[in-house]
């Protein structure tokens, strides 16, 4: 992404000024009144600004809507406009939402040097954002300066196949095949949907609220929300130039799909291919972004020429702009001028079940389910991992492959450790550290990855036939090992694979209750997560377990049940801390 990229739409003399900023003002007003009395005594065309000082707004635009809004600017510039009997001069920089949204709250890192003046976001859902979070001096109302349609956009090649196929787009495609029923994709479907970040761009705001839409509410839909999540972090990207160029790649996906603004593939389209980029409309109907203006001027003057930018940019000229650049109207009736054929003549249809309280409400979702997990793992390898479950298979055995399918589901930016526990083993405490608790993609020592090393523990591990559980001292320990290790910017889970007994070596229950809840920080939760194989567990005393860190206990027989019961778990972020207790 080109960040800060920009055009001051000003004459040559005020460019040089606007790099010294406001504090060179007052020369800045001089070279212009020169300039201006030398046009009258030339007796040339008009000039820019023939009063006093003027009044320059500068103006932070998201990365798809800046050029139409530089160019914008250039023709304002020229209409002379006054404010208070001054001239007004727009400057117009690429700026991406979230860094104007830090900028306007009051952070300390990734923010803008000067706060702007006025601000085009690439969705309604920044300003709501940034109004819940304390921004100062943003006034009630804002303009909405153009729209555009999210559609799927696919390589024209692949839409054709689809359509032979009949495979319509649609919402349920973002989310990962097991959620749809299916183990992968059929030659018909995209192997991959990619989506925007949420974090960075407001067509991915309002593709989690498209897809939180489709499923609906209730645990299974908070598991395939979280699903989604999961698999779109792993294919998001930072803005729509890079989406639509991974689309013309054929390295990596065999048939992709991104979800974007369809401005972007019309802008796209502009570089001639052989094999174009196409606009797909969603079977259920369609999330229209909107680019509204907000003015964010603290100073009452600049306030008011702000003002009046954001309304000309309402006007017939400013709109026609808009709409060659490939954007609909601001108030979404007319087309893109000169769509081109990468672009469906028909309008798309609404989504109207999707409201902008539901945006709102997927943008807090996402921010939930997003962040990386911080994951202590505690294997159970006592006497009662050694015994046989239906089908003859050992509990450990089970286990161990639901722990080498779990691996998968977590991302690089995942913290992972394993201990193994049992009574007598490695220390009086009852555990072994196999892994340290780190980064996943580094090694714990040596030249392998901590990923490589749980792989390969998840094939070698084995129950100890003679030795007892230490089910309670390991979880009071590694529950204070991950308290320690405490990440904020994380979910911080301490898992426990277990048989789901304690053979009362050690701490009792009751005791490891006491202390579960005195030393659980509201603050820095840490969750206790339990999975028992079996049908004669203890699962009353593992219950309680769970409910004292807010965690939550599944009892398995199968591997394939790991995915449901790891989904399960890191739903519960979406309703913390005021989940009910789970098992």
């Amino acid at each position: 992404m080109r960040l800060g990229r920009h055009r001051a739409a000003l004459s040559a003399e005020l460019r040089r000024r606007k790099a010294l900023q406001r504090g060179l003002l007052a020369g800045l007003a001089t070279v212009v009144l020169v300039a201006a009395t030398l046009v009258v005594l030339l007796g040339g065309g008009g000039a820019l600004c023939a009063t006093r000082e003027p009044v320059l707004v500068n103006v932070a635009a998201a990365v798809d809507v800046a050029p139409v809004a530089m160019d914008a600017a250039a023709r304002f510039n020229e209409t002379k406009t006054t404010s208070g009997g001054r001239c007004v001069l727009v400057q117009v920089t690429e700026q991406p939402p979230a860094t104007v949204l830090r900028t306007l709250i009051g952070d300390r890192a990734g923010v803008l040097h000067e706060r702007p003046d006025g601000w085009i976001a690439d969705s309604s859902a920044w300003i709501r954002l940034a109004r819940k979070q304390g921004a100062s001096a943003l006034p009630a109302g804002e303009s909405v300066v153009a729209t555009s349609p999210l559609v799927f956009a696919t390589r024209q090649s692949l839409a054709r196949r689809f359509s032979v196929g009949g495979t319509q787009m649609n919402w349920r495609m973002v989310f990962p095949a097991t959620v749809r029923g299916r183990l992968l994709p059929t030659e018909n479907e995209p192997d991959v949907v990619r989506v925007p970040d949420p974090s960075l761009a407001g067509a991915g705001i309002a593709t989690v609220a498209a897809a939180r839409d489709v499923v609906g509410t209730g645990p299974d839909a908070d598991k395939a929300l979280t699903a989604f999540v999961r698999w779109a972090q792993a294919g998001s990207a930072p803005d729509y130039r890079t989406m639509l160029a991974a689309v013309d790649d054929r390295a990596f996906w065999q048939r992709p799909v991104v979800i974007v603004p369809e401005q972007s593939v019309w802008d796209h389209g502009r570089r001639p291919s052989p094999d174009p980029v196409v606009a797909l409309h969603p079977r259920e109907g369609t999330i229209n972004l909107d680019y509204p203006y907000v003015v964010t001027a603290t100073d009452p003057a600049v306030a008011d020429a702000s003002t009046l930018f954001a309304e000309w940019l309402s006007g017939p000229e400013a709109q026609e702009l808009v709409r060659r650049a490939g954007f609909r109207s601001g108030d979404g009736l007319l087309p893109p001028i000169s769509p081109g054929p990468e672009i469906p003549a028909e309008a798309p249809r609404a989504r109207p079940s999707v409201t902008p309280e539901d945006i709102d409400e997927a943008l807090q979702a996402w921010s939930r389910l997003a962040p990386p997990t911080n994951i202590l793992v505690l294997a159970d390898t006592s006497k009662h991992m050694a015994e046989p479950i239906k089908g003859g298979v050992t509990r450990v055995g089970v286990a161990l492959e639901a722990a080498k399918i779990g691996l998968r589901l977590f991302p690089e930016s995942t913290h992972m450790g394993m201990w193994e526990f049992a009574d007598r083993l490695g220390t009086a405490t009852g555990y072994r550290e196999r892994v340290s608790l780190g980064p996943i993609s580094r090694p714990d020592s040596g030249q392998v990855v901590r990923r490589g090393v749980l792989d390969e523990l998840t094939t070698s591990i084995t129950a100890h036939p003679d030795l007892d559980s230490s089910l309670h001292d390991a979880i009071l320990s590694g529950f204070r090992e991950v308290t320690k290790e405490y990440r904020e910017e994380m979910n911080n889970v301490l898992l426990v694979i277990t048989a789901g007994k304690d053979d009362g070596r050690g701490t009792r229950l009751q005791q490891l209750l006491d202390r579960l809840k005195a030393e659980w920080d509201p603050d820095k939760p840490v969750q206790v997560v339990l999975i028992a194989f079996g049908d004669d567990v203890d699962g009353d005393g593992l219950a309680r377990i769970a409910a004292a860190t807010n965690g939550s206990l599944h009892v398995a027989e199968q591997p394939g049940e790991i995915i449901d019961v790891y989904l399960a778990a890191l739903a519960r972020r979406l309703c913390h801390p005021t989940c009910k207790p789970a098992a």
